[in-house]
């Protein structure tokens, strides 16, 4: 065992707390590169450590969180990666006594990952390997990943971490109080994907007080047996004589102590606005305090960017939507072979509505370059709906692809017996975090018998463990064969559900519905074998959910067999006559009226079909500003409905503002050049100091697809070039974005400059650290908590509503 993973079974350790505003305080410039410190300054980097080192602090945090070379860039210092971060290491060092921990700290790049952003996940993976290879390198005890908004982002800093050293990885996100991150991710997505990469610590810092940090806790634990750290900031910003404080005191911070050792919290620390006294307090309230832990049995789950499924152990049998599957389906094939991803995102939408918790996507046909189609389908999937995904594929190049392309922890179907499936296979699930679906089948064919299949299964199970898997991720397939060519065989296959659930404990799934392959009426048989299989045991389907027959049998099964309590899933299915789900496609509805197609496709992010859509609105008659105002926009503002309310998360949003620019950008080109009313002018600037811009992007776009004309003006931007191109160009509003805690006050800074220039134009703020009070008190006429309320907002008070 590691010294570190011995330090936290044994007591919660301390972590320090904040370091960029006590380098301001030691002569770090407003808009200066905090890593560079360590190269100008190195003295004052030391005797921040070692305030920290003397309040108690167990582990030392290296002065790296933005040394990638991504982050340096903006400084002219992405030559100096290794250097910078060396050199924080052994600052660290130097100032810390025997038996402190350093820990390399590792920040966000600043970009999103493709398909959201632009950032590839193998330039991710290099990026984030550089730093981190750079921190080993020279003796850090543990990598700290912090503050990570992208689930797919620290996806790729854990792996490259993985791959390049054997240190103890910490990671955490940073939530809203509305319990997610920026891209929709909850604590519970987070925790089982970063357990499956092999994360061991898993928490959360920044955005939150210590309230708001236990509830995300508290919500991981559901989930993980993981360790768990806990770094708040001292309260939410507040401005008081022109300066950004955080209320929190040191006593307040330890207000929950108890509730989060009993968590299994075994790392407490500080984030912005904390101190050596913060640190001192939080030491002196552990002390003589019980800290013994047993971390909870471990459960299995899957997970996606904003949803999680369990299966096996207690659960109920979770179902797997089979319909992504070119087998037999000609026009999903032709789709494959045209890059198209239509009929992908039309069967997730609707066999999630129809009862599936899983989907199963496989993309082999003749003619299709799998893994360039399984990345597609992947993120197609996964845009279309929250369902966890399964990676269907015999082919490991094309495996590879599709895990990079996952957000978050999928099922491999599969791997078998043989020694070369399990030898390519096992790897790939290490690397990427993955769960696995094993074939009782090996070079031998598939056994004749029940004992013959769970021998198969047996060292299935025991490569697994050897290949460093939790157990509990392994599902055995147990194999359908078909009755009508085998008919003894089905009852073989029932009892070794029941030998493998006996005898080894696993969890176990089927192709239920290859049973009654070569059949009439396939649903009756199906649908019996089904109900049979979910008695032996079965506990992953993998099956049409849209099967009326199939479902019936799924839900009696669950009432029956004890799982649905009280029968309270079954009355809400049957109580009333449900009407099937609406697919939400523009092309799936050709019944309905031009304008609701088109805005279905917005809502949908049909960014395929909606050109199509266009023109056939063009050759209805409707103008270009009808198409706007009747189909398009009504569409975006359901949009912006259903990301208030938690239905859809940022990735949909912007896939839908992307289907909504590919619409405009098609009826600008039938326009001519001719040009519409615009909502107003915008300016949009990320404040001086600030690197920081991608939530000031989203808002540009979603803007532009209301109609306003955007003047974007980037990032770290001085109030003087602002307050310029305000006066030049007359703008209606300035918008102006913060993620930093010491940029904030520049906010203050530029719109009194507006002020004092008499320029009367209305001004909103947002930004991770940015609340309502913050906004009130330094006179901004608008707070916006995120873009669709940003959006929002500006027309109200703008007193503007769709083009006329």
């Amino acid at each position: 065992m590691n010294v570190f993973h011995q330090a936290i079974a044994e007591r919660v350790l301390i972590l320090d707390g904040a370091m960029g505003t006590l380098l301001q305080e030691r002569g770090l410039p407003p808009g200066g590169c905090p890593e560079e410190m360590n190269r100008v300054a190195p003295d004052a980097v030391v005797g921040i450590h070692a305030e920290y080192a003397e309040a108690g602090a167990d582990i030392l945090i290296a002065n790296s969180f933005g040394g990638n070379r991504e982050k340096l860039a903006n400084y002219g210092l992405e030559g100096a990666v290794d250097e910078l971060n060396r050199r924080a290491v052994e600052l660290a060092r130097k100032a810390g006594r025997a038996g402190i921990f350093v820990g390399g700290s590792v920040g966000p790049t600043g970009r999103f990952v493709e398909p959201v952003g632009d950032a590839g996940f193998d330039e991710m993976i290099d990026i984030f390997a550089e730093q981190v290879s750079s921190l080993a390198g020279a003796g850090a005890d543990l990598i700290s990943f912090e503050t990570f908004l992208d689930i797919r982002e620290l996806r790729a800093g854990v792996i490259a971490c993985r791959d390049v050293c054997d240190l103890p990885i910490i990671a955490q996100m940073t939530f809203d109080d509305a319990g997610r991150t920026v891209l929709g991710t909850p604590p519970a997505a987070a925790a089982v994907t970063l357990d499956a990469l092999g994360a061991d610590v898993i928490g959360s810092n920044c955005g939150l007080g210590i309230d708001g940090i236990h509830d995300v806790l508290a919500e991981m634990r559901q989930v993980t047996p993981r360790p768990l750290i806990a770094q708040a900031n001292a309260g939410l910003p507040i401005l008081k004589d022109g300066q950004t404080i955080f209320p929190g005191t040191p006593e307040e911070m330890t207000a929950y102590h108890e509730r989060l050792v009993a968590l299994g919290v075994r790392v407490i620390g500080g984030c912005c606005g904390t101190t050596p006294k913060h640190i001192q307090v939080l030491r002196a309230a552990l002390n003589g305090y019980p800290q013994s832990w047993t971390p909870p049995p471990r459960r299995a789950f899957l997970s996606s960017r904003s949803a999680i499924a369990e299966f096996g152990g207690d659960a109920p049998c979770a179902l797997i939507g089979e319909r992504i599957n070119p087998t037999g389906k000609k026009g999903y094939t032709e789709e494959l072979r045209s890059g198209k991803t239509a009929y992908i995102r039309r069967e997730a939408t609707a066999q999630v509505a129809a009862g599936a918790d899983l989907l199963d996507v496989n993309c082999g046909a003749p003619g299709v370059d799998e893994a360039e189609a399984l990345e597609r389908a992947v993120y197609a999937a996964s845009g279309a709906s929250s369902a966890p995904l399964v990676i269907d594929t015999s082919d490991p190049i094309a495996l590879e692809q599709a895990l990079k392309a996952a957000d978050g922890k999928v099922l491999i179907n599969s791997v078998n017996g043989e020694a070369k499936s399990l030898a390519r296979v096992l790897p790939l699930a290490r690397r990427y975090g993955a769960a696995l679906i094993g074939l009782t089948l090996d070079e031998g064919g598939i056994p004749e018998t029940a004992e013959g299949r769970v021998a198969v299964a047996r060292r299935i199970h025991e490569a697994v463990l050897a290949a460093g898997l939790p157990e509990q991720d392994l599902v055995i397939d147990c194999l359908t064969l078909t009755v009508s060519a085998e008919q003894k065989r089905a009852l073989e296959t029932l009892r070794t559900l029941r030998l493998v659930r006996d005898q080894l404990g696993l969890a176990t799934a089927l192709g239920v519905s290859n049973i009654s392959f070569g059949l009439p009426s396939r649903p009756i048989l199906s649908s019996v074998f089904f109900a049979m299989a979910l008695e032996a045991g079965l506990k992953v389907a993998i099956i049409n959910p849209k099967d009326e027959r199939m479902m019936d049998a799924y839900r009696s099964a669950m009432v029956l067999l004890g799982y649905d309590q009280r029968a309270e899933s079954y009355i809400a299915d049957y109580a009333d006559q449900v009407m099937p789900a609406q697919p939400l496609i523009g092309q799936d509805a050709p019944s309905a009226d031009i304008r609701q197609r088109l805005s279905a496709a917005i809502i949908g992010g049909d960014n395929e079909g909606i050109v199509a859509l266009v023109e056939l609105a063009l050759q209805d008659g409707m103008d270009a500003m009808a198409i706007s105002n009747q189909g398009l926009l009504p569409g975006l503002e359901e949009v912006g409905r259903r990301f208030a309310d938690n239905r859809v998360f940022l990735p949909q949003v912007m896939q839908s503002a992307a289907t909504m620019q590919s619409a405009f950008g098609y009826l600008k080109k039938v326009m001519a050049g001719q040009t519409g009313p615009s909502l107003g002018r915008i300016l949009m600037a990320t404040v001086e100091g600030d690197i920081h811009d991608i939530g000031k992007n989203i808002v540009c776009t979603l803007l532009e697809n209301y109609g306003f004309d955007v003047i974007d003006l980037g990032k770290n931007v001085p109030a003087a070039r602002i307050l310029e191109v305000a006066l030049a160009e007359k703008v209606d509003a300035v918008g102006l974005s913060a993620l930093m805690t010491t940029t904030l006050q520049q906010m203050d800074v530029t719109l009194g400059k507006l002020r004092e220039a008499g320029v009367k134009v209305f001004t909103m703020v947002g930004g991770a650290v940015v609340s309502q009070e913050y906004a009130d008190s330094i006179g901004a006429d608008i707070y916006a908590r995120d873009a669709i309320e940003g959006v929002a907002k500006l027309k109200q008070l703008l007193g503007v509503g769709n083009l006329e």
